[in-house]
């Protein structure tokens, strides 16, 4: 993960743990079409999050990697 992209993918995952999210809301708050900004990629990529289909909806869920990246950073969720 960069450097440039750890505090925004830090936001995504706390805004992602205060869900829940559909999947087409987090496209809505998170798509970009800049190359270097690939914080919703990168968190899938890595594992931080997952689409899970819950009750016919697609849900975004931070995974446990994710909520150990936010607690190692100290941005987890009291």
């Amino acid at each position: 993960m960069s450097a440039t992209l750890t505090p925004l993918i830090l936001d995504f995952l706390q805004w992602v743990q205060a869900g829940p999210h559909s999947y087409a809301e987090t496209m809505d708050r998170w798509r970009t079409s800049c190359p270097r900004l690939t914080v919703w990629e990168d968190a899938i990529d890595d594992g931080l999050v997952a689409i899970r289909d819950r009750n016919d909806a697609l849900l975004v869920e931070i995974t446990d990697a994710g909520e150990g990246l936010l607690t190692q950073s100290g941005r987890a969720r009291l």
